[in-house]
């Protein structure tokens, strides 16, 4: 059994990309959701609900020609948060 550092896996975590970030118009997007959209130039900023946000993520993923997991999963986390905070229970 491998042995472990907690103080050195406690320092490695990355707090900050997990957290979230009101942008406007009511919407949460986290810090590590910002990078990747900003890296593959998506409008997030003039979006209105994260539904129009996951639709730009949505025809970015149709135009790669490879597929890219990290917006995969932003597309799936913002999907997920969509459901929750807009889904009448």
């Amino acid at each position: 059994m491998k042995d472990y550092n907690i103080g050195d896996l406690v320092n490695n975590i990355d707090f900050n990309s997990g957290k979230f970030n009101d942008i406007g118009k009511g919407i949460l997007l986290t810090n590590k959701e910002i990078e990747i959209l900003e890296r593959y130039k998506i409008p997030y900023k003039k979006c209105s609900s994260l539904k129009e946000i996951i639709f730009e993520i949505e025809n970015v993923i149709a135009e790669l020609d490879i597929v890219d997991e990290d917006l995969e999963d932003i597309s799936t986390s913002i999907s997920e948060r969509d459901y929750y905070q807009n889904t009448n229970k």
